[in-house]
């Protein structure tokens, strides 16, 4: 028999395991093989994923850093990380989340409209003067200042923005008063217009029932104001409740290295919201500029509509300062008669300051300056009775105020008021330093401000006011004011 020596025998052996080790180890190398290909496609998707995602977020950075250099320095973010934060915030938001608009919404042809924004604000004023309710009426002239001793409902604005469609946004704010002297309530549309969103070379035309773009104070809603009253030399110029119409106005976003707005507007020129041109006949009952005798005109062609033209610039000088600094002027015909036309011009300048490291806006510091003048060519009137001759009155004024958030939620500031004139007033007032509208006038009021959030504020103003149309000469009041807003509204900005 053959037979197997022990060497050779352990070396068959060897060799038997080691083929049996390759077998099965490629056996399960083929096992394998589908898991292994399956793992690295999951390693490249995410390799394109993360890729992807870096692409958006450049993607991202370049667009805020675009829409930061198109808007108002005063508006632009502190620093550009914070924007991105908050656009990212927006991008990753679950999409199981329900936007509640949606609750709004209807299906209008082919589109679906929604009403994005709905909001209420409310203004309450409580105080005293040393100047009894019918002359502190008149210290007070602005319909939603705080005009009469104990309370005053200054205002409750409703108000409704959103988007029409790709092209339009509309606002609507509908204002409800309590007469504080006769106690009626009032209700009055304040504004109506829509805006258009996809005009080329920088154009925007607005069009409807808008306040005129006129300095700072007379295009904001009362709710911004700093103070709880308007200037003097608002009231005087633009009446009780400013100055608004119905119309059209066109914006240029011009071409510059610094932002930089141009507008110019048409409106109607009659009725108590344009007190300085065609008013009407029970504004000048109450308060008849010059003491002159109102005189109804017709809208006859395009010279008897109010034209407007403002020109607004803004610059950052460093990381923590903005200015802004704007020149503004109005033509249009007035109520003397049918050769009687009114000019108002103006300039406006805003500073400012708050530190790169703040918390929700806080410490800032801003001051304010607006003058502003009237050219108020009144026509020769002559009724048989009544002979007055044609004359120019003119008024001026100007407010400047700085304000301090100098702790969280906490503000104090210092206004100061001028306003005089030349030009006689005539019959009722028998001379300008009679006439309340028209007289020499000097205001000065501290405030100090408690805002518990962004949609809340408690103001306590002081005013001194000395008039020539007092009798003696000057005035103390003391106001306290509590305002509260809720739903989607645009909270304060500081």
């Amino acid at each position: 028999m053959f037979t197997l020596s022990t060497k050779r025998l352990g070396m068959i052996t060897l060799m038997s395991l080691a083929a049996l080790i390759i077998g099965t180890g490629a056996t399960w190398a083929q096992v394998k093989n589908p898991e292994l290909e399956a793992l690295k496609k999951e390693v490249e998707e995410l390799r394109r994923r993360d890729t992807e995602k870096q692409r958006k977020l450049e993607d991202l950075q370049r667009q805020v850093e675009a829409m930061r250099s198109q808007l108002p320095a005063a508006e632009k973010p502190v620093t550009p990380e914070l924007a991105l934060e908050k656009a990212l915030k927006d991008i990753e938001a679950p999409a199981s989340v329900s936007v509640t608009t949606d609750l709004f919404a209807s299906q209008v042809g082919g589109s679906t409209f929604r009403l994005i924004d709905i909001s209420l604000d409310a203004l309450f004023a409580a105080g005293t003067s040393t100047e009894r309710e019918a002359s502190t009426g008149r210290l007070e002239g602005g319909d939603h200042d705080p005009r009469k001793r104990g309370f005053t409902v200054q205002q409750v604005e409703l108000s409704f923005t959103g988007a029409v469609d790709p092209y339009l946004t509309g606002e609507a704010h509908i204002l409800y008063l309590i007469d504080p002297v006769v106690g009626d309530t009032r209700v009055e549309l304040e504004e109506a217009f829509f805006t258009t969103q996809a005009l080329p070379y920088g154009l925007q035309l607005k069009g409807g029932h808008f306040f005129t773009e006129f300095g700072q104070i007379n295009p904001v809603h009362p709710h911004a104001w700093d103070w709880q009253d308007q200037p003097i030399i608002n009231t005087r110029l633009f009446g009780p409740d400013g100055l608004r119409q119905s119309g059209l106005r066109l914006g240029w976003l011009m071409p510059l290295p610094w932002y930089s707005q141009l507008y110019v507007g048409a409106q109607n020129a009659n009725g108590e919201i344009a007190a300085s041109f065609l008013a009407n006949e029970e504004f000048f009952q109450e308060r008849p500029i010059g003491g002159r005798p109102f005189v109804k005109r017709d809208v006859r062609n395009l010279s008897d509509l109010l034209y407007s033209l403002r020109w607004e610039n803004s610059w950052n000088p460093s990381d923590t300062m903005t200015t802004k600094l704007g020149i503004s002027g109005l033509f249009g015909p007035n109520a003397t008669g049918s050769d009687g036309d009114t000019r108002i011009y103006g300039a406006d300048l805003k500073l400012t300051w708050r530190p790169t490291t703040s918390f929700r806006g806080w410490p800032f510091f801003l001051w304010q300056s607006e003058a502003m003048g009237r050219d108020y060519v009144a026509d020769r009137f002559f009724d048989g009775t009544i002979d007055l001759p044609r004359k120019t009155l003119r008024d001026w004024g100007l407010y400047t105020q700085a304000l301090y958030g100098f702790q969280y939620g906490w503000t104090a500031g210092l206004r100061y008021e001028y306003a005089s004139g030349s030009g006689a007033s005539v019959l009722a007032w028998s001379g300008r330093a009679n006439d309340p509208f028209r007289d020499d006038r000097h205001r000065i009021s501290p405030l100090l401000a408690w805002h518990p959030s962004e949609f809340s504020r408690i103001r306590l103003q002081y005013n001194y006011d000395r008039a020539d149309h007092l009798e003696r000469q000057d005035a103390h009041s003391v106001w306290l004011g509590v305002e509260f807003l809720y739903g989607a509204h645009p909270a304060h900005k500081y």
